[in-house]
């Protein structure tokens, strides 16, 4: 998909503070430092529309960027960076999932694993939780360039027989491999949504 506008609309810290759709929307959601940043950044052909850091567990609330005035991305917060306090973590499991329950323009969730570590419970928890709920959503392979070639051939294919059968998408943000896969993924999303 051919980015021409990608920009920043609007955060929520809280249910409330959740802005009225303008398009559809497909969330990002992964533990905190598995490169979503990074990832949006390469998918949009932006260096630092999403702010990346050396620190773990900086997105706070929601996140919403627009594209080419047609979809919405939403950066939902990292997961798993025990450095928040309990009440913190609380605060953002409730608005990811009042988010994720009640959204009728999310067509679909990506939910990133970095590819050396492969999906922790959190990841599997949140795919059972949107097959529960009838979401669409795929595995993202991360930092796939950190890995040799054999070394990413087999954990490629140990995650794709474990996490079956949802997609399991290989990307690296540095490389933009699998970019163009992930945009037939989202598009496909959409349109399904759309029927629906």
């Amino acid at each position: 998909m051919k980015v021409t506008l990608a920009e920043f609309r609007a955060s929520a810290a809280t249910p409330a503070a959740i802005p009225a759709a303008a398009h559809p929307e497909v969330a990002i959601a992964g533990r905190s430092n598995v490169g979503k940043s990074s990832l949006i950044n390469r998918m949009t052909g932006r260096r630092s529309l999403a702010r990346t850091s050396r620190t773990p567990g900086c997105t706070r609330g929601l996140i919403f960027y627009d594209v080419n005035a047609a979809l919405t991305l939403v950066d939902l917060p990292g997961y798993g960076y025990a450095s928040r306090s309990q009440t913190e973590r609380r605060q953002w499991k409730t608005l990811v999932e009042r988010y994720l329950a009640t959204r009728e323009e999310l067509a679909g969730v990506l939910i990133l694993v970095d590819c050396r570590r492969g999906p922790q419970a959190e990841e599997l928890e949140l795919a059972e939780y949107l097959t529960s709920v009838g979401l669409a959503y795929t595995f993202v392979m991360t930092k796939t360039d950190k890995l040799g070639r054999s070394e990413l051939s087999r954990r490629s294919a140990d995650l794709r027989e474990a996490l079956e059968p949802a997609p399991v998408i290989a990307t690296s943000s540095e490389s933009g491999a699998g970019i163009d896969t992930l945009w037939k993924w989202i598009r496909a999303a959409i349109a399904t949504e759309r029927q629906g």
